[in-house]
């Protein structure tokens, strides 16, 4: 595959399939979930997309016959858009329970896919998460270790100037970018977020003024790697605090952001 830049999880990625009968991949939307999978099982796995209308429906409608016209091993990506499809699933992978890898799935919205399939799948699925490029598969240097697993972090940072490192922090870790250096960060970024507004957002709430979500987004992303105070940011905004909690909860969902909580009280 032109231009693919391999990535740390892959040997995950093949235990777990040699071990589950279904792998799920979750990530946020283009950050390679379908690349990956298609490069490493293509050869085998069939490829359906549950994202166009038609096959959508197609999956609602009759979900036995569905996967009898797309029989295991199969790849369906974008699951979280026919989650009625896994109880069969399920029952699929009951019926022969020794074999592996026969259903992978990639889905975009972290919290209410979790929440299905620990409802239809759970003890037969392997859930992974497969975020943007790291530093270290930016720069092929292979994976980096913790200080304590006899490798320093910092040996993959050495070669990288400063004015460089940032460039690239501010550049980001998505695929498509990292391919093709020449295409404007900038530009892709505002239709990445563009495209995100009108079909994650409000598939998972429905959000009337578009325009103050996106002054929240930026307010937020002010507040990177900092203290997150919900009422100053309320505040900031001129929305209720509640608001706020509710399109935080949005973009974890849809894996836009990580809020790392304390460790304690």
């Amino acid at each position: 595959m032109k231009g693919y830049i391999p990535r740390d999880i892959e040997a995950v990625v093949r235990q777990a399939v040699s071990e589950f009968p279904v792998l799920v991949l979750t990530g946020p939307r283009q950050s390679g979930k379908t690349t990956l999978l298609q490069r490493m099982f293509g050869h085998d796995h069939a490829y359906v997309s549950l994202e166009p209308p038609d096959v959508r429906q197609a999956a609602a409608t009759d979900p036995r016959g569905f996967l009898a016209m797309y029989p295991a091993p199969v790849i369906f990506d974008e699951v979280q858009y026919a989650p009625d499809l896994l109880p069969y699933i399920k029952e699929q992978v009951d019926a022969d329970r020794d074999r592996a890898g026969r259903y992978l799935l990639t889905g975009s919205q972290n919290l209410l896919l979790t929440q299905q399939i620990s409802e239809s799948l759970a003890g037969r699925v392997a859930m992974l998460t497969l975020l943007p490029l790291s530093f270290s598969e930016l720069k092929q240097t292979g994976p980096v270790c913790f200080p304590w697993e006899g490798a320093s972090a910092r040996q993959a940072f050495a070669s990288c100037a400063g004015v460089e490192l940032w460039r690239d922090v501010l550049r980001g870790g998505y695929p498509e970018l990292a391919v093709w250096p020449d295409r404007d960060a900038f530009l892709w970024f505002s239709a990445y977020v563009q495209t995100y507004l009108e079909r994650d957002v409000r598939n998972l709430r429905q959000i009337g003024d578009l325009t103050q979500f996106q002054s929240f987004l930026r307010a937020l992303a002010v507040r990177n790697a900092q203290l997150l105070n919900i009422s100053d940011l309320a505040r900031d905004l001129g929305v209720a605090v509640n608001t706020i909690k509710a399109w935080l909860s949005v973009l974890e969902a849809t894996y836009q952001i990580v809020v790392l909580r304390p460790y304690h009280a």
